[in-house]
């Protein structure tokens, strides 16, 4: 409890003491006693309750978040302030004091009926440059400058948000809209409208004695058949955006076929290359071991008739050539000379036969 309620409390307290005391001393008189009032009792009650009760109304405190106007019929205009948070002495039973609030204030207009600050639907209806109607919900944080607490007082007094915060943030609002076109508004240059808002607001309230702390747009409603509109385009896009990623897919499908068969043909041209560099390097052997094979043969002729014969089944040991060959193989003196290599063949003369 504040100390001016306290005071007014204690005087009328005393007023009361001294109106219980005049009762009794009149009841005791009623009754034959000889009684007097006591003048200095009745005037150090009066004194009391007087002074406590004007002492309570010349006191006023100020909390922090208010500041006050005092209303002075002794003041040049009437007016004086504004009162600093404490306490403060006025004139008492002459001067009145109102305080007003310099704490944030909050003013909603919404289309929900339960959200702003008018039941039922609050929102403000714009045109876009192009001349879509949208809805718009918004909150406005503002407060009385402290400052200019006796200017808010003279112009609106207790009436600023009916009179200036709230048809001065539709106006702005409407007007601010109109700039924008519809796709704007809701998207591309959301941050902007919200911006040039927040901009305009801020002059408007400051020369009525308002700050504005923050504007913030809650939501921009569109009518039905805009909004159908919006949500068939919606979905074009998507159905493009999923033609656009299927197209993408098949390329990125043909592209890895493509590295596939590229893969599949460098392979075959390696194999190839490698096949037709082990068919040259079978070839130099082959032509290799012809060339040693050759000078066997000629360092040793008999060879090839060795290998022949060595071919044979193993218990041959005598061969008849043809009868116009003039000589008879022996295995036997062939196979010695293999493990001799010292020895030389025997080849026997077949005599002729006679006619």
């Amino acid at each position: 409890m504040s100390i001016s309620p306290l005071l007014s409390i204690v005087g009328w307290g005393a007023i009361g003491l001294l109106v219980l005391y005049v009762f009794y001393v009149v009841s005791l008189r009623s009754q034959g006693r000889p009684t007097r009032i006591s003048i200095i009792v009745v005037v150090l009650l009066l004194v009391i309750g007087i002074s406590l009760n004007a002492l309570g109304a010349g006191l006023v405190f100020i909390e922090a978040q208010s500041r006050g106007v005092v209303i002075s019929p002794i003041s040049p205009g009437g007016l004086r302030g504004p009162l600093e948070p404490g306490l403060t002495l006025i004139v008492p039973f002459v001067e009145t004091v109102i305080t007003y609030p310099i704490s944030n204030q909050n003013y909603t207009m919404s289309i929900a009926p339960a959200e702003g600050a008018i039941r039922g639907d609050d929102s403000i209806d714009a045109r876009t440059s192009d001349g879509q109607q949208v809805s718009i919900d918004a909150s406005i944080i503002f407060r009385i400058n402290p400052s200019k607490v006796l200017d808010v007082h003279i112009k609106w007094q207790n009436g600023y948000v009916d009179g200036i915060v709230r048809p001065a943030a539709r106006g702005v609002m409407r007007d601010v809209v109109s700039q924008f076109g519809i796709e704007e508004v809701y998207s591309t240059r959301r941050g902007e409208l919200t911006a040039e808002i927040t901009q305009r607001m801020a002059k408007t309230l400051d020369e009525q004695g308002l700050e504005l702390v923050e504007f913030i747009l809650r939501n921009v409603a569109f009518t039905e058949e805009y909004a159908n509109s919006i949500e068939q385009k919606q979905i074009a896009e998507q159905n493009a955006l999923r033609a656009r990623f299927l197209v993408e897919q098949q390329k990125q499908e043909a592209e890895r076929l493509r590295e596939e068969a590229r893969g599949q043909r460098d392979a075959a041209i390696t194999k190839a290359e490698g096949d037709a560099q082990s068919t040259i390097l079978r070839a130099q052997a082959e032509a290799e071991a012809l060339r040693l094979v050759s000078e066997a043969l000629k360092a040793n002729p008999d060879l090839l008739t060795f290998r022949y014969i060595e071919k044979l089944s193993p218990s041959i040991n005598t061969v008849l050539l043809p009868s116009n060959a003039p000589f008879i193989i022996d295995i036997a003196s062939l196979l010695n000379q293999q493990a001799s290599p010292a020895a030389t063949p025997v080849a026997t003369p077949q005599p002729t036969p006679t006619p």
